[in-house]
């Protein structure tokens, strides 16, 4: 499991209307002269959106901000959401809600008034895995909406969270943007191109991952040889029954001196002050590291 491995929730979370990205800075303080920002692209696992994965990480973004505050850091976090709208047979022990009491139409249903079963939904992924071939699907579309995403981001990102899909989709991201990485093969030029143009053809400081895995098929094995030079943070359920631990495990094995936690839950982004303190530390040394930054 995991490709197309539905993002289960955390113990709670709202959600909350669907947009195509929601940008979002934490406030400027009287000494903003003497901060950087830290752009950092958010993204959300299958069957979530970028709106629903804010919902469910603003706590984390606040203890974010707080912990990052005394080193003059202030964090900009973009979250888009992906291209390929699910439908509800795609997603995995899916239940229709009540039939409304009016209309007889599943409640909340905007598809064309048939059986329910292609009712649109605000359910995203990045890709598709295919059964036949185990290639992925809509790749590039994923990793383009990507591309834009980086762009809007008003001078690039410095780093990307990803969780579950999306952290196998911020592992890729990390590892193409790298500099002197070879694209392995032909038909993922276009989208190579297209995201490290769009940040400006620097590579990312950071990458943070949860819940995340490696890519199978054989046609992006280049992403992962040689290893992953990017600072990778992996945050590990131990109680995950969504992604084969082997997955993740592979990918922490695909990344060069990868950073790993492992927390006592399954698949979810752990949000508590004991898990976004670590995470404020591996940014703060990965940032000043690298020695740049975007003042305010």
């Amino acid at each position: 499991m995991g490709d197309n491995a539905a993002a289960s929730d955390p113990p709670s979370g709202t959600d909350s209307p669907a947009q195509r990205a929601t940008p979002r800075m934490t406030p400027k303080s009287s000494a903003a002269n003497n901060k950087r920002v830290v752009r950092i692209l958010m993204l959300h696992g299958f069957t979530q959106s970028g709106p629903l994965f804010r919902a469910k990480t603003r706590a984390l973004e606040k203890l974010l901000a707080k912990a990052l505050a005394p080193a003059g850091l202030v964090p900009a976090l973009l979250y888009p959401t992906a291209p390929n709208r699910l439908s509800p047979r795609d997603v995995p022990g899916y239940q229709p809600p009540p039939l409304g009491p009016s209309t007889g139409a599943v409640a909340g249903e905007e598809g064309d008034g048939g059986d329910g079963d292609e009712g649109e939904m605000d359910a995203w992924a990045w890709f598709r895995r295919d059964d036949a071939s185990g290639r992925y699907r809509f790749l590039e579309e994923g990793m383009v909406r990507v591309a834009e995403a980086v762009r809007d981001g008003s001078g690039g990102i410095d780093g990307v969270i990803g969780f579950s899909q999306g952290g196998c989709m911020a592992a890729m991201l990390a590892s193409a943007m790298e500099e002197g990485r070879a694209v392995g093969a032909p038909e993922h030029e276009r989208w190579v191109s297209a995201v490290r143009a769009a940040n400006g053809g620097r590579p990312l400081k950071f990458a943070v991952i949860y819940s995340g895995f490696y890519a199978v098929p054989e046609d992006l094995a280049w992403l992962y040889k040689p290893p992953i030079r990017t600072p990778t943070l992996h945050f590990l359920g131990s109680l995950d029954t969504v992604v084969d631990e082997s997955r993740s495990q592979g990918l922490v094995e695909r990344c060069q001196d990868p950073v790993v936690l492992t927390h006592p839950g399954g698949h979810y982004v752990p949000i508590s002050k004991e898990w976004a303190m670590p995470l404020a530390g591996f940014i703060k040394k990965c940032v000043e590291s690298a020695g740049d930054g975007t003042k305010l």
